[in-house]
């Protein structure tokens, strides 16, 4: 765990590096108006969001057929020279260029997620996929706050410092990560299971697990929010730059950490699975619409962090779902649950910069927080299904949820 902690924690850092300029630099290649920049953010986010739908099940499927080690570094190699080549970029088409290998390569998570399930008993996967929080927390620490001093030096400086983090890891991973997956448990490479529509089938054995699947879906949607809309609204609303940006996103980060290093190894001993996952879809609510309320500045920094105990949502679906299945499958259960916050992220970013874009442009009654309060009616939604599903459950059987 402290291998893959680390490689995640070098990858996030990579990744957190580009966000505080990404939405400045589609304004300067793209033009136009302020709404029309706000959708070409949105669909830039969007193809990466296809890219990471369609890959991350085929990238799932080849871990389980050769191993979690070969597809992380081939990942990460390629992560590395698409940094380099959106730093280069010319043009918006460019971008799209990039951001596309980027979606395609960002799916490495499949790999990571399946690797903890491989090193970690089933009581203990909950409080463990909490380390992928809690490596995108610390990462986005160090990678935004980074990325915003960076961006005084130019927009394009903060992917140049992308592609040096994400060659030293897989340096790191090429001389020290280990493989978790015995050759015992490989199993042949299946293209029905690897197609990205397909790899939900493994999903659909039972009817609460599918429902559960729904509310992961209604989450992913409402956890594209803050992505999509988060500098636009900020700068928007209060008048932050780069540098602003990188501080608020690095406080994300530190509040990620904690949360996800240390709240949810509490909250899974004490509460179980199905109750966490109770007070995890409700801080999700009510974390979006303070946010979106959000009149002053001090406000929206306490909003942000509170709604960061939503956090533990993640794990908790994620511990659920992952005890119906043996090891030789956690590979295409991760990839099935990887693809549906992929394909959330194909449909949510132009949803939520068109709606930011019109509440903030042509709208005659000006709303900038409009994108978190649809958020916060997504998570309501999900909570709704989720208690359907579980009550559902204890009709039909299932492998112990709690803790």
């Amino acid at each position: 765990m402290a291998f893959i902690f680390v490689t995640l924690l070098i990858d996030v850092i990579g990744f957190g590096l580009v966000i505080p300029v990404l939405p400045k630099l589609v304004q300067q290649l793209a033009g136009g108006p302020p709404d029309f920049q706000a959708r070409t953010l949105g669909w830039l986010l969007a193809l990466y969001g296809l890219m990471q739908f369609v890959f991350a099940p085929v990238l799932g499927n080849l871990s389980d057929r050769y191993g979690r080690r070969p597809v992380w570094l081939l990942a990460l190699l390629f992560t590395g020279a698409d940094y380099i080549l959106q730093a280069m970029a010319p043009g918006i088409e460019w971008l799209f260029v990039g951001r596309i290998l980027a979606g395609i390569f960002g799916a490495s998570f499949t790999a990571a997620t399946a690797y903890i399930a491989d090193v970690t008993p089933p009581e203990k996967r909950a409080q463990n996929f909490g380390m992928i929080g809690a490596a995108f927390g610390v990462g986005f620490i160090i990678g935004p706050a980074i990325g915003g001093l960076l961006g005084a030096y130019g927009l394009r400086a903060p992917f140049w410092a992308a592609a040096v983090v994400t060659f030293l890891n897989l340096l790191y991973g090429t001389f020290v990560l280990p493989e978790s997956l015995s050759k015992e448990n490989r199993r042949a490479f299946d293209w029905k299971k690897a197609n990205p529509f397909g790899a939900f089938k493994v999903l659909n054995r039972e009817a609460w697990v599918l429902a559960l699947a729904g509310a992961v879906t209604l989450v992913s949607l409402a956890g594209w929010v803050p992505p999509s809309v988060w500098v636009l609204f900020t700068s928007y609303r209060f008048g932050w730059d780069e540098q602003a940006n990188g501080l608020s996103l690095a406080l994300l980060g530190l509040a990620t950490f904690i949360v996800q290093m240390f709240l949810i190894r509490v909250l899974s001993e004490k509460l179980g699975d199905i109750k966490m996952l109770a007070f995890g879809l409700a801080m999700n609510v009510v974390g979006f619409v303070l946010i979106g309320a959000s009149a002053w500045q001090g406000m929206l920094l306490v909003s942000m962090v509170l709604w960061t105990l939503a956090f533990v949502t993640g794990p908790a679906l994620q511990g659920i779902v992952s005890r119906q299945y043996g090891p030789d499958e956690q590979g295409a259960v991760q990839g099935a649950l990887t693809g549906i916050q992929s394909l959330t992220g194909v449909i949510g970013p132009p949803i939520f910069t068109a709606i930011f874009g019109y509440f903030t442009g042509p709208s005659p009654v000006k709303v900038p927080g409009a994108p978190f309060f649809v958020g916060g009616a997504l998570a309501l939604m999900a909570a709704l299904l989720a208690k359907w599903a579980l009550r559902d459950q204890k009709s039909e059987g299932m492998k112990p949820a709690e803790a």
